[in-house]
């Protein structure tokens, strides 16, 4: 199953808040790793994400040029 940027995103949000709300330094700690870790994990869904599109766009554009010269 493929996860999404969103989904990435908030779990980050989540480690942020945890991080915020703990007392204790490890556990804080943790949290910030966490939280890097699931913004790292959303940054490349989001990079992933533009490549398929970009892969996508030019795939169509070849394929309709294709189209073109068969027509001609």
């Amino acid at each position: 199953m493929s996860q999404t940027y969103e989904f990435y995103d908030a779990r980050a949000k989540d480690a942020a808040a945890e991080a915020k709300a703990a007392t204790l330094d490890n556990v804080r700690e943790r949290s910030l790793r966490a939280e890097k870790t699931w913004r790292g994990l959303a940054a490349q869904a989001r990079k992933v994400k533009a490549e398929r599109e970009k892969a996508v766009q030019a795939s169509a554009e070849k394929r309709a040029a294709a189209e073109a010269i068969a027509s001609s």
